[in-house]
């Protein structure tokens, strides 16, 4: 798919939450003070007062805007629901990033500037630079080794095959259909760059310095892991449905 030669003008920051309100006044502070753009952050009714302190912070900041949902609807369909946001308010790029500092502030222009010759741009553990701060030696391997299965499974165009930092332009959101997104945890990752490597999309992958969350817990679970697991086998045996609009799967090669 072709290229856009323009920097993005418009640009919408995602951010889901879920008990995350130590993290969320400095980390808005941090987004705002690197780029100029409008920060989207899904809250699912959050228990420790997320989506009320983030409340308080849209009434004096005109770029922010708040949406709360009702119970704890998990992070792929928020990110749907981001990426339909960006399309139907004419934005020409979105970014999602976690709340906890891993996906860091300071790398946000980066990855802007990198979308002017790349449809999706990742910030990447897996190039080199690149690097997972303060995790043991066992974890690392095990995400480095999933991720390398998934990579080779799937023939994907993404060493980082999981990442969640990513900025996404206007023309490869507009190529897939978001009502057959169905995966969730990593397997979302998994089953739209899997779409975007079959429609041909340019891929680049900056390297980001990737470290433990600050304050809260994490939300993986040994369970989204081996759901991920089984979305690599689901979307090569055709399992899952292409993502991708119709008339895009129709100009794309079978794999």
């Amino acid at each position: 798919m072709p290229v856009s030669p323009t920097s993005a003008s418009r640009v919408l920051i995602l951010i889901a939450t879920y008990n995350e309100r130590e993290n969320i006044p400095t980390l808005l502070e941090s987004v705002f003070a690197h780029v100029d753009a409008d920060v989207l952050l899904i809250d699912d009714s959050s228990p420790d007062g997320t989506g009320e302190i983030a409340d308080a912070i849209a009434r004096t900041e005109p770029r922010l805007h708040v949406v709360h949902r009702e119970g704890k609807q998990g992070v792929a369909s928020a990110h749907v629901l981001g990426f339909r946001h960006a399309l139907d308010h004419g934005y020409d790029a979105m970014v999602e990033m976690d709340a906890d500092f891993s996906h860091p502030p300071e790398d946000l222009p980066r990855l802007l500037e990198a979308s002017r010759r790349a449809d999706v741009v990742l910030g990447s553990r897996a190039v080199p630079g690149g690097a997972i701060l303060g995790r043991s030696r066992t974890r690392n391997l095990l995400t480095r080794l999933g991720c390398a299965y998934a990579r080779t499974v799937l023939a994907l165009g993404v060493r980082d095959c999981t990442g969640g930092f990513r900025c996404t332009t206007r023309a490869a959101l507009e190529i897939i259909d978001w009502s057959r997104v169905t995966s969730q945890g990593y397997g979302f990752q998994l089953e739209l760059n899997r779409a975007w490597t079959l429609a041909g999309a340019r891929f680049e992958e900056l390297p980001i310095r990737f470290p433990d969350r600050r304050a809260g817990t994490s939300k993986m679970t040994t369970s989204i892991l081996v759901e991920s697991l089984l979305v690599v086998l689901r979307l090569r045996f055709g399992l899952i449905p292409s993502a991708l609009k119709s008339q895009v799967r129709r100009a794309t090669p079978a794999h």
